[in-house]
């Protein structure tokens, strides 16, 4: 019997869960399944990565403590996780004692073995409220892609990761001022100190191959002290003997797979925290993350966890990006889908399933398709490996009840039974989509085999009832395979065929036994199809909650469009605002701006006949495709104004903070071209 330690990267507890973080918890969930139906010890720990100043921000704006904060989102996120089957055996905070002790260790030790440095450096400080800015207190245009609006330790559009001094026209997220630079004592890893471990531990086996090549560009160049401190006001631990430091949100949020565990032990005598982190271990450890985090659990925490006398983790695994439709996930568009959302219209199985057929072992980005999603439910699931014993059930009662003690054609359930060797070794090995491919196969043969015995119509002709009950014992046989196989991605289904096939568990070794002369109970659907008009509701719900949350934003900070806490701007006389020409205009025509990373070129009917020609900002929040046709608002009265990829001929009108969160405005059905807004 193996010994693992799986975790899943912590969510942060500022928000919701989405479908895109739904992927990583998903596949590790089934690995973790799958493990377990072997008969291993796998246990599966997770917290909430509650530290960081966009906790203080959210906290402040919704009006409530961090504490609270942190509380409310922990409950939201466990009961999305365990709606969606994500099976934890313990889910903490890393605002945690546990995780302040084990913190305050590791460092320790880090300092006692002469590698955390404290100099004094620069930081950007705001004049106005006279304290130092931790990276989320700052916004400006990203050094590397110039995107505006992008916080100051990484860029959402590119990706880029940078410090909050490299920002192009920074501004204070607190006051607006503009920062100035003030120096501060702040507190470092020595991280170039590791340079050659990590060239061996990268190149171990731990990671991926792609990873290890990327990793590789770091550390054949001479690495950099890593900042592990932050200045108060900072919502963390603070720093052992240093009053006014915080640890950085990333040095103790990893340090929270052990402290979760270590809550989790207190809890178990089976389990000894010792077993599993000490330097030596034969237990086994595995981190699934997502490949933005890669940097600081591939460089950062096994040098920390080396320097402090811990094993480190058996292999870290990344998978890549989630996107919907082949774009972004978008609030918008309604693709930025909660998981709360899916689960107000489908089963989770069915994302689940989705998920396992299209996923492999790589970090490739992954598109949630929702037209494919329904084909492969629909078509897979209820079409293949659940009608066979919708087929066959209804024969097996009418004859009593009992499966056949013999069976017909033996060799095609044994096939089954031995393709169990492939299909686990593909789990093991997280390709989880060759493993869907081999068991849909199977069930693809199962079909064939009762279509071309047509058991409904032997059961027509006189003599056939023991033909046809061995017919569809061996059918019910096939199925119980396939489920056996599916078990780990389809663990309530698989709750759900125990019962009707009367017996204890799907375990993986249970493939072996076959079901002779075995009463089983009726058979209940297990699935219904992905319909498309729950598609279409799921959207629209998502798009009327980003509108809502849009007005709800501007209402309480009564900010413009530029995502800092701007004041309304001065006020204005009627006459100044009575020269506006707000019009209704229609999106006649809608295309791409050659070399423009934000615009969308607009054709507008301004009614009677005449268009205009309008740049706007909005590339992010709209695909074109998805504007022609609407009606919105615009300035009609704007002197035109030439700009770098043309002329542009008036402005339409949106609102939101800025990125992928902006909205054209709408109006009311009968508006017409031309109306004047009043």
């Amino acid at each position: 019997m193996r010994r693992i330690l799986v975790t899943s990267a912590l969510p942060y507890a500022n928000g919701p869960i989405h479908l895109g973080h739904m992927l990583e918890y998903i596949q590790t969930d089934i690995w973790v399944r799958f493990q377990q139906s072997r008969g291993h010890q796998c246990t599966y720990v997770c917290a909430d990565d509650a530290h960081g100043t966009a906790i203080m921000l959210r906290a402040q704006k919704d009006g409530i403590s961090a504490e609270q904060q942190i509380a409310r989102v922990q409950a939201e996120h466990e009961q999305d996780f365990a709606k969606f089957l994500i099976q934890f055996d313990n889910f903490s905070s890393t605002h945690s004692d546990e995780n302040r002790a084990l913190s305050a260790n590791i460092y320790n030790k880090l300092k006692e073995n002469g590698h955390i440095n404290v100099r004094g450096i620069k930081q950007l400080f705001d004049p106005e409220k006279e304290m130092f800015l931790a990276d989320r207190y700052v916004k400006g245009d990203c050094p590397k892609c110039k995107t505006a609006d992008q916080y100051g330790d990484n860029c959402e559009s590119c990706g880029a990761t940078y410090n909050a001094s490299e920002l192009i026209n920074p501004l204070s997220v607190m006051s607006g001022a503009t920062p100035i630079e003030k120096e501060s004592e702040h507190y470092f890893f020595k991280l170039p100190e590791f340079q050659a471990f990590l060239q061996d531990w990268t190149r171990s086996g731990t990671l991926q191959k792609e990873v290890a090549n990327k990793l590789a560009e770091w550390l054949d160049n001479d690495l950099k002290e890593w900042d592990i401190s932050r200045d108060a006001p900072y919502f963390g631990f603070e720093i052992p003997d240093a009053p006014g430091k915080y640890f950085y949100v990333w040095l103790d949020a990893p340090i929270g797979y052990m402290a979760s565990f270590k809550q989790l032990c207190e809890r178990r005598d089976d389990l000894e925290f010792d077993d599993y982190w000490q330097a030596g271990s034969d237990t086994e450890v595995y981190h699934f993350i997502g490949k933005d985090i890669i940097n600081f659990h591939a460089l950062f925490w096994p040098a920390m966890l080396h320097s402090a006398g811990y094993r480190t983790p058996s292999a870290v695994w990344a998978h890549g990006y989630v996107t919907v439709n082949g774009a972004k996930m978008s609030k918008s568009r309604g693709t930025f889908i909660k998981a709360s959302t899916y689960l107000d219209h489908f089963q989770p199985e069915y994302l689940r399933y989705y998920y396992a057929a299209k996923l492999n072992n790589r970090i490739d980005d992954f598109d949630l398709n929702l037209e494919d999603f329904a084909q492969r439910v629909n078509s897979d699931l209820v079409g293949k490996v659940i009608n066979i014993a919708s087929r066959c059930a209804g024969f097996v009662k009418k004859a009593g009840g009992t499966l056949a003690s013999t069976l017909p054609e033996q060799d095609l359930l044994d096939d089954a039974i031995a393709k169990g060797d492939v299909i686990a070794q593909y789990y093991e090995d997280r390709e989880y989509g060759k493993a869907i491919r081999e068991i849909i196969a199977l069930a693809d043969a199962a079909n064939e085999y009762i279509h071309e015995k047509e058991p409904w119509a032997l059961a027509k002709q006189e003599g056939k009832a023991d033909e046809v009950l061995a017919i569809c014992s061996l059918g019910i046989n096939l199925f119980r395979q396939l489920v056996t196989y599916l078990a780990p991605v389809l663990p309530a289904m698989a709750d759900n065929v125990t019962a009707f096939l009367n017996i204890d568990d799907l375990n993986w070794d249970s493939r072996q036994q076959v079901l002779l002369n075995h009463p089983i109970n009726k058979f209940k659907a297990l699935m219904s199809r992905v319909e498309k008009d729950k598609l279409d509701a799921m959207i629209e719900q998502e798009k009327a909650d980003a509108l809502k949350e849009a007005s709800a934003n501007q209402e309480a900070t009564a900010t413009v469009n530029t995502g800092l806490s701007e004041p309304i701007c001065d006020e204005i006389e009627f006459d100044d605002f009575a020269k506006v020409d707000l019009r209704i205009a229609k999106i006649v025509d809608a295309q791409l701006v050659k070399g423009a990373g934000k615009l969308l070129q607009l054709t507008l009917d301004v009614g009677e006949g005449k268009t205009r020609n309008v740049l706007s900002g909005i590339k992010a929040a709209y695909a074109p495709q998805d504007l022609i046709g609407k009606h919105t608002v615009m300035v009609a009265n704007l002197k035109p104004r030439k700009m770098k990829f043309g002329m542009s001929e008036g402005m339409v009108l949106a609102a939101g903070p800025g990125g992928d969160e902006l909205w054209l405005l709408e109006p009311h059905a009968g508006a017409k071209p031309g109306m004047r807004v009043m």
